[in-house]
């Protein structure tokens, strides 16, 4: 926010639309609700915030998606929602709380199940997913183009998968990739995370998957093992993440192997 302010860079947003540049001006943001409430209080003429909504991030004491959602409310911003799937970690969720889904909605993917979360969402303008294949857009198109909130049954429904997801996941990485830009080792962090989350979410049996995986990317980028502890990555991630202590992990368990 201080270098923002400092390149003049909402002065520049203004700019552009006394130019007809640009129709509505806004920022996307990750940071604490405190920060978001102090930008809103300096700059009213910013339209609308982007910010993390999934149900898995609501109460997450780092993310603080509900009280930047409330901030942004407060301030009367309409919100787009980003990373609704959490970069995937909400497609394909443990078995315990795919059944939770089904049992309630047979036949909805655990994707609609999170991006309906956050449509249902009062003041929440727009809902951006990333989709990989035509298989996905058809889903989203699908239960979108008849779109029902969800029911108080169903977000109770919700908050019991998150606490069965929370448990599984071991490092709530996301996959923006920022970390990459300044790691000077050029470790593939989220790739290295993606591997662990799957082995530890799924047990030994992904093993000599995790294994190849993990052997395949380390080939051509800095290895787990590599990192400096400079902590550039960690001043760069969105979610907080103690990076350089989930890579040790990362080493300790695929590493050895080899």
């Amino acid at each position: 926010y201080k270098q923002a302010e400092a390149m003049h860079a909402f002065d520049f947003l203004k700019k552009l639309k006394a130019e007809g540049k640009a129709k509505h001006i806004g920022l996307s943001f990750h940071d604490r609700a405190a920060v978001l409430d102090e930008i809103l209080t300096a700059h009213p003429e910013m339209e609308y915030v982007q910010l993390q909504i999934n149900y898995l991030d609501w109460e997450n004491p780092v993310v603080e998606s509900r009280k930047c959602y409330e901030v942004a409310t407060k301030h009367g911003k309409p919100v787009i929602v980003m990373e609704p799937v959490k970069g995937g970690n909400l497609a394909k969720v443990p078995e315990a709380a795919a059944a939770l889904m089904e049992a309630a909605g047979p036949g909805l993917s655990p994707a609609s199940w999170a991006i309906r979360y956050a449509a249902s969402l009062p003041n929440v303008m727009v809902v951006l997913s990333g989709m990989s294949d035509e298989a996905q857009v058809a889903d989203n198109t699908g239960y979108m183009r008849d779109f029902q909130p969800l029911t108080e049954g169903e977000k109770e429904m919700l908050a019991k998968a998150a606490e069965i997801i929370h448990s599984a996941i071991t490092v709530p990485c996301t996959a923006c990739r920022y970390c990459v830009d300044e790691c000077p080792q050029k470790i593939a962090i989220p790739d290295y995370f993606a591997i662990y989350n799957n082995l530890k979410q799924f047990g030994p049996g992904e093993i000599i998957m995790a294994l190849n995986y993990y052997a395949s990317v380390s080939a051509h980028q800095g290895k787990a093992s590599d990192c400096l502890e400079c902590g550039a990555c960690e001043a760069r991630c969105p979610q907080h993440l103690p990076i350089r202590e989930y890579l040790k992990d990362v080493a300790k368990t695929l590493e050895p192997k080899f």
